[in-house]
């Protein structure tokens, strides 16, 4: 759009005027602010700068400096921006005993009909109405596939519906020129334009009414036809017995679908909500993973929380790990704070050493007693070290928390945090939150998609997520395991995991150490770039990365924590992107009521 200034005295016409040498490009011709009004898609840019005194009105019609704010008000009132800047002088005898007043600039292209400029954007606009298409399924029962039929053409009549609501709004905003420029009509006085702006304003109200109704037609549609897809998907992943990675990727056209039509369907309530109550026993039955085999030395000790107990490991004098109730049956002191002698523990107070198995095999300086403390069953595998906590035997099989086959691990990060274990669980679940609460770290330059989905099977704890190239998984009682494909910081490559050529894979193990502390394990490998683990130093370069993108989350978290504690319900809506976290909540809540066949569960 060639963008004019007209300066020419009234009477002479536009077109003679364009012919015009002084009639240079605005932005040349007065280099002051320029904003132009948007309005769905379409500019209409106006400046009327303010009043200067010293300067002559060279258009058509000028207004007295009493009526300026007047006009200048109800230009705001229909949001067209306002320039501040100062106009070029012009000399016209005509004009130069008018001061004070202010000018209107419009702007121009082509000279055209409403017609003519409809029929460019014919392809927007000649759309045929669908409803007389509608597939005719009133009373009838309908199967997954066709009640996806019956969602797509939703989705048809409500983007009919959307073209139609541009199109009014584009009449309203020829009219809106119409009445505010002053070389395409005749005179018309404050009075008269200030009704038919008032007039406009109300038709652009109710346009834009128009719009939002649209627009929340639009979103069920897009919910009943993403709610159909995932049925579909489920079917497809349960008749192929395979992962989520192997249905192929939604296209670009379904990018935009919500999941969150499953609101309107039953589902069971899900209220995290109050001070955490007491971790319920079912809970301690599993194996936890609480340290790195590379942390424990045959010399040293490391001292844990675990479900509000005090623990400590050491090596035995086998050079297998043990655990012991961190409290010596003398004077309950803590047994960390001494020292490990020839495979047993010595309290550092008066000096009695235990076992592995909790045994006192040392009292000096009086006789020996038969005393013995409570010990965990505790076992090595895979490079960390795992406790059973519960009172049930343990299982005879540990889960295997091994990074793929070709990954190399680069980093073992062990941190203590301010909050409880299933608050951290719930943002680790969730990769949705990563483009606005990493903004600088990973997530940097992410741009934020229209829909973010996880595809999951109907009964599985593991699946990716779209768009990004990411698998995940949550693995009883508290691990969460993701493959991250990778080609450069800040960017996402390919449709799935499988697609990308460098892959990052993580393992995050969350240990209850109490209600409202979380001991953390952090294991990152990779698939490429090996020469990373051999250059000195770079575990402090991990951790220090770690430590950035945790704290991203921590001080979200720690005040979700807050209002938790305070009553909030910290999955009071629950939405698409949500599904992971809510199959947590949903196996742990039925960890805590003790149900005998916990949902969502697979043999280890």
């Amino acid at each position: 759009m060639t963008r004019v200034r007209h300066t020419c005295p009234r009477g002479i016409p536009w077109k003679a005027c364009l012919d015009r040498a002084h009639h240079q490009p605005l932005i040349q011709q007065n280099p002051i602010l320029f904003l132009p009004y948007t309005l769905t898609s379409l500019s209409l840019p106006l400046l009327l700068p303010l009043p200067s005194s010293g300067y002559s009105n060279i258009f058509s019609v000028s207004f007295p400096f009493r009526n300026a704010m007047t006009a200048i008000a109800t230009a705001g009132a229909l949001s067209f921006p306002i320039s501040l800047g100062r106009s070029c002088k012009f000399s016209s005898k005509k004009f130069q005993g008018i001061k004070r007043g202010f000018r209107v600039y419009a702007v121009f292209g082509e000279e055209s009909s409403l017609e003519d400029k409809k029929s460019q954007w014919g392809t927007l606009f000649d759309v045929e109405d669908p409803r007389s298409k509608a597939p005719q399924c009133k009373g009838k029962f309908l199967d997954v596939y066709q009640a996806l039929e019956v969602a797509r053409y939703d989705i048809q009549y409500c983007d009919w519906r959307a073209r139609q609501d541009l199109l009014t709004i584009m009449l309203l905003h020829e009219k809106v020129v119409e009445v505010l420029n002053p070389l395409a009509r005749e005179y018309k006085s404050i009075g008269t334009m200030k009704r038919e702006l008032a007039e406009l304003q109300g038709e652009l109200a109710q346009a834009h009414k128009q719009v939002h109704i649209s627009e929340a037609r639009v979103a069920t549609a897009l919910d009943k036809l993403a709610y159909m897809e995932e049925l579909v998907n489920d079917k497809l992943l349960e008749d192929r017995n395979a992962t989520g990675s192997d249905v192929a990727s939604p296209s670009s056209s379904t990018s935009t679908q919500s999941l969150e039509v499953k609101r309107k369907l039953p589902r069971k309530s899900l209220d995290v909500s109050g001070p955490v109550k007491p971790y319920h026993p079912r809970l301690k039955n599993f194996w936890y993973p609480v340290a790195f085999s590379t942390d424990l030395k045959d010399d040293t000790m490391i001292p844990i929380d675990c479900f509000e107990e005090p623990w400590v490991l050491f090596r035995g004098k086998d050079g297998n790990p043990g655990c012991l109730q961190n409290t010596c049956a003398h004077r309950a002191c803590p047994l960390h704070l001494g020292s490990v002698n020839e495979g047993r523990i010595q309290c550092p107070y008066h000096g009695w050493e235990y076992t592995t198995d909790g045994k006192c095999e040392k009292m000096p300086s009086t006789q020996l007693l038969n005393v013995k403390i409570r010990s965990l069953p505790c076992l090595e595998q895979e490079g960390m070290i795992w406790i059973w906590p519960g009172d049930d035997p343990p299982t005879p099989t540990l889960p295997s928390l091994q990074p793929p086959s070709g990954f190399v691990i680069h980093a073992e990060i062990v941190m203590e945090l301010p909050i409880e274990h299933g608050l951290l669980l719930d943002n680790l679940l969730d990769l949705a939150h990563a483009p606005f609460t990493h903004t600088s770290t990973f997530a940097k330059g992410w741009t934020v998609p229209s829909l973010v989905k996880f595809l999951t099977p109907a009964s599985g704890l593991q699946g990716y997520w779209d768009p990004y190239p990411i698998d995940m998984e949550f693995r009883p009682p508290c691990m969460v395991l993701s493959t991250i494909g990778i080609s450069k910081p800040g960017k996402l490559e390919g449709q799935s995991t499988k697609e990308c050529t460098t892959h990052l894979h993580q393992l995050h193990v969350c240990i209850p150490s109490s209600r409202n502390k979380t001991r953390l394990l952090y294991r990152m490998s990779l698939d490429f770039a090996p020469v990373l683990k051999h250059i000195p130093f770079m575990h402090y370069l991990w951790r220090h990365f770690a430590e950035q993108v945790l704290n991203e989350d921590l001080r979200l978290v720690i005040g979700q924590q807050e209002r938790m504690i305070n009553g909030a319900n910290v999955w009071n809506l629950p939405v698409a992107y949500d599904k992971l976290g809510v199959r947590y909540r949903l196996w742990r809540n039925a960890v805590d009521q003790g149900d005998k066949q916990l949902p969502f569960s697979k043999p280890m």
